[in-house]
């Protein structure tokens, strides 16, 4: 396959607010759960979780946190995605 071709490989990073170091509230774990329930590699790291798949699967499991965690009294969700580097 060509590079036009190829399935996107995405990068997304989150953010829930209001978060406290050391203790995730219930809206925090519902996103994490999502990210789990769409089968992404979850990777919580001190600033912000890591998540990683094909464009679609991620796209997807993104408004699922989205949704997961304001349904649990998230303020805030920041997210950034970028494009896998190869």
């Amino acid at each position: 396959m060509s590079a036009a071709t190829t399935p996107a490989e995405l990068v997304a990073e989150f953010t829930v607010e209001p978060f406290v170091e050391g203790h995730p509230g219930p809206h925090v774990l519902a996103a994490l759960e999502a990210a789990r329930t769409a089968g992404l590699h979850v990777e919580v790291g001190p600033f912000g979780t890591e998540v990683q798949g094909d464009a679609t699967r991620v796209s997807d499991a993104i408004a699922q946190v989205i949704a997961s965690a304001m349904a649990q009294g998230a303020t805030r969700v920041s997210i950034q995605v970028q494009r896998r580097s190869t």
